[in-house]
């Protein structure tokens, strides 16, 4: 009977099933590789716990790996050798198109983005800047005021957890295709003495790599890194130190993430002026409204060329106490 069935279903099921291949192929493969990058990340108590986390996640993407092969073939033995040449074509061209979108940071293909840090300050902006673009959302929120505010918009999903458990994040992120974690809060370290500027934006990271979403914007501050002779002496200055050390998880062992770094200047809680910029100038200060950073932050996810980018944000509209010079900065353009 296999043999009066529509030649397009055929097609269809026969691109659906490498899709799905190919899907399972590099969610096993990207987990194997940073089973030993996380080992050597984690050199306390919780290392054994962590390996043997991801060898159990290996194993699951093994199995779907088989069941799709297993899958794929079936439909390839009652498919019709021109159906195969032609589906052959079509899957050869989306996996071409699917590997440009993941490497080159397409804004199209990211359609389901999740955010960390947005049921407040720049990362609720964040929300509703990608709400505009047309991007689906799942956000991970703490309080119940924040799950029902999020949960009445249109395309949000919230769900309720906190980001210092890795397993709230990993259950939250699952099925998203990028990540944006603006994280932070500068209220200082829990009662644990753990900080949520580094280990939850840690725990976005490290979920992003065992689930291979391979697109990360991670906004942080100016101060951090590269850019840290461009700011006076601060009182943030154990906020900052816990951020890069976020930063320096992603930059060291997230080598083949399309991965981002915002630092933004002073924050301003103000109506946005639209005139900030991005740029690699790691001696750029000064001010910013909240606004334009979530607009910047939108933007250089869909970005084709801010692949492995460390960039500051500053508005040079704004007179800042930080800059009184008011020395400027060359803009980064965002392709």
């Amino acid at each position: 009977m296999f043999a009066h069935l529509d030649k397009k279903y055929h097609r269809m099921m026969a691109v659906e099933d490498v899709k799905l291949l190919t899907n399972g192929i590099y969610r096993a493969l990207n987990t194997t590789r940073i089973l030993l990058q996380i080992t050597l990340q984690h050199s306390n108590g919780s290392t054994k716990q962590t390996a043997s986390k991801t060898c159990n996640v290996t194993i699951t993407m093994s199995v779907k790996l088989l069941l799709a092969a297993a899958s794929f073939s079936f439909a390839s033995a009652f498919t019709p050798t021109t159906s195969i040449i032609q589906n052959h074509h079509n899957s050869h061209r989306l996996q071409k198109q699917s590997q440009f979108f993941m490497v080159q940071g397409q804004g199209d293909s990211y359609k389901t983005v999740f955010v960390a840090g947005g049921s407040k300050g720049v990362g609720r902006l964040v929300v509703d800047k990608l709400l505009e673009e047309g991007h689906k959302v799942v956000a991970l929120v703490r309080s119940d005021e924040a799950l029902s505010e999020l949960s009445s918009l249109e395309d949000v999903t919230a769900i309720k957890g906190d980001a210092m458990e890795y397993k709230d994040v990993e259950g939250a992120m699952d099925g998203c295709d990028a990540a944006i974690s603006t994280l932070g809060g500068g209220s200082g370290a829990g009662e644990d003495g753990k900080w949520v500027d580094y280990v939850g934006n840690n725990n976005v990271i490290e979920a992003a790599g065992i689930l291979g979403v391979t697109r990360v914007v991670l906004v942080t501050s100016i101060g951090c890194g590269s850019s840290k002779e461009a700011t006076p002496p601060s009182v943030l200055k154990n906020v900052l130190i816990q951020k890069e050390k976020a930063e320096n998880v992603l930059i060291k062992y997230y080598t083949n993430m399309n991965w981002t770094i915002i630092r933004p200047g002073g924050l301003v809680s103000d109506t946005p002026t639209g005139k900030a910029i991005l740029t690699e100038d790691t001696m750029a200060i000064g001010s910013i409204r909240r606004g334009d950073v979530a607009d910047l932050v939108v933007r250089t996810l869909s970005s084709k060329n801010t692949q492995k980018k460390i960039l500051s944000a500053v508005d040079p509209s704004i007179q800042s106490s930080a800059n009184p010079d008011g020395k400027s900065a060359e803009a980064f353009a965002l392709a």
